[in-house]
């Protein structure tokens, strides 16, 4: 298997590769040099439709095949992943525009990680049974749902793929899966992968395309039970007004703009270092970042001083060279988004400390959509910038002089996602944790994932968890079995 050859992407459906019905192809450019490295299938709902008439066919076989064998396939599937390292880090960088020692450290390894994960779990994966004294037992069953709908994001392109795929045909279901069309190539190799594992014809269909049309249209088909989307709010507002009326089951990890709590009883060096990275890591293209730093008055210069110096320190370039620490933005429009958010801080009276422009890097990647890491000051919780997700390498500071203030600041936001508190007094960390607003609180930490724990958001972040045993619950039907004694 050669997977380096990818510049022409097809459909995989029913275990063969496609290509679209539609006869319409979509440039799929890297965004650090702006070359067309290829391009992809715009398929629209003839080809959703061949997919479903696929997965129906093999749902029949896949629903019933023992734990044991559809551990087998995905624990040889997160093998393959593994001998491929390299390739598929290449691939990912060269899409995205990410550092490639970060694919190589982090995307990829996860990508496999989460296929052994979920092969291990549904060997463990039990139902219940209660007992009615001497009247009945109660038992439960927990059944594959039938074809599911799994919709991910570009900022980690396979990362956020098998998050969702391998918990769905893990729990017995078949799945349609969308990728983000501006970073396909991951997902493409992925299908090549799983044919050579051994995975049943049409049990993994991976349809190439936009939202708007090819996303729709798997959000739409009736005979799709379940969606799982990772994404904009935006966009999972616009799936929720399709799928809800029609029943189906939901979960959607939306957006954040997640706050970074620096209390001034904090470890210093681990709080400064950590919240760099939590700032700027993936060009601050995860939903996970800190963008929102409050910051203990009492050590509010000192921190602004040192944040900005380290921030004006990394190195932003090639993704290829690494020295990179940040690299290119995944396209134009997000490129454009980012620079008008910018924009929009100024206008509002906010202070640009350090970054704020475009950067040319030079040589190859002379004309790619580099952005310097960007700190702002002086704006207010009720600002534009500090209420809308930018996505990008950009954070704002504020300060607070009480506990009470930086819950008040943490929880100024409609989004309710992620949120980190650095402080070394125990008592406080479980105080401030138990009423900041977010699905996830790091203390002392960032980005320490446990694959066991439910994994989701508050308010505008989303609805459900994804993770552990929740992602198994999702991804299955509950049915309770009444016999009287």
């Amino acid at each position: 298997m050669n997977l380096s050859a990818y510049s022409d992407i097809q459909n995989f459906i029913d275990g063969e590769f496609q290509p679209t019905r539609s006869g319409n192809y979509i440039d799929n450019i890297n965004p650090a040099t702006l070359e067309v490295i290829g391009k992809i299938p715009d398929s629209n709902e003839k080809d959703v439709s061949e997919a479903v008439e696929a997965a129906k066919k093999a749902f029949a076989g896949w629903s019933v095949t023992p734990v044991e064998k559809r551990f087998q396939i995905l624990n040889r599937i997160a093998g393959i992943i593994d001998e491929h390292l390299n390739e598929l880090a290449l691939a990912e960088t060269t899409d995205n525009g990410k550092p490639l020692w970060l694919s190589k450290k982090v995307d990829i390894p996860r990508a496999s990680a989460n296929f052994r994960f979920f092969a291990t779990g549904i060997m463990h994966f039990s139902s219940e049974s209660h007992m009615m004294e001497d009247r009945a037992i109660n038992y439960s069953l927990r059944q594959p749902i039938g074809i599911v709908g799994c919709i991910s994001p570009w900022n980690l392109p396979l990362y956020l793929f098998t998050w969702k795929i391998a918990p769905a045909l893990a729990a017995g279901n078949c799945v349609i899966a969308k990728p983000s069309e501006i970073t396909p190539v991951t997902a493409y190799l992925l299908s090549h992968i799983c044919r050579e594992a051994g995975l049943p014809p049409g049990v993994l269909n991976i349809i190439h395309g936009t939202g708007n049309i090819a996303g729709e249209a798997v959000v739409k088909h009736p005979d799709v039970k379940a969606i799982s989307f990772t994404g904009s709010t935006r966009a999972g507002e616009r799936i929720a007004s399709i799928a809800a009326p029609k029943f189906k089951k939901l979960s959607l990890e939306l957006g954040g703009k997640n706050p970074n709590i620096i209390f001034a009883d904090c470890n210093w060096e681990k709080m400064i270092k950590s919240s760099i990275q939590s700032s700027f890591s993936n060009q601050g293209e995860i939903c996970l970042c800190g963008s929102r730093i409050l910051v203990e008055e009492s050590i509010y210069e000192k921190f602004r001083k040192e944040f900005v110096e380290r921030t004006q320190q990394l190195r932003v370039g090639d993704p290829l060279e690494e020295h990179s620490q940040q690299g290119a933005i995944v396209s134009k429009m997000h490129f454009d988004k980012i620079m008008r958010c910018i924009d929009t801080a100024r206008q509002e009276g906010g202070r640009i400390l350090c970054g704020g422009k475009k950067m040319q890097p030079g040589r190859r990647c002379a004309n790619g959509y580099f952005i310097e890491p960007t700190v702002i000051e002086g704006l207010g919780p009720g600002s534009q910038t500090n209420q809308e997700e930018i996505f990008g390498p950009v954070v704002t500071l504020q300060s607070f002089k009480t506990e009470e203030e930086a819950l008040r600041l943490a929880n100024a936001s409609g989004y309710g996602l992620a949120a980190t508190i650095w402080t070394q007094d125990i008592s406080k960390a479980n105080r401030v944790a138990a009423k900041v607003e977010s699905g996830i609180i790091w203390v002392n930490c960032w980005l320490l994932r446990d694959l066991r724990t439910p994994f989701g958001g508050m308010k505008n972040s989303g609805v459900g968890r994804e993770g552990g045993w929740e992602a198994l619950r999702f991804f299955t039907e509950a049915k309770n079995i009444c016999i009287e004694l």
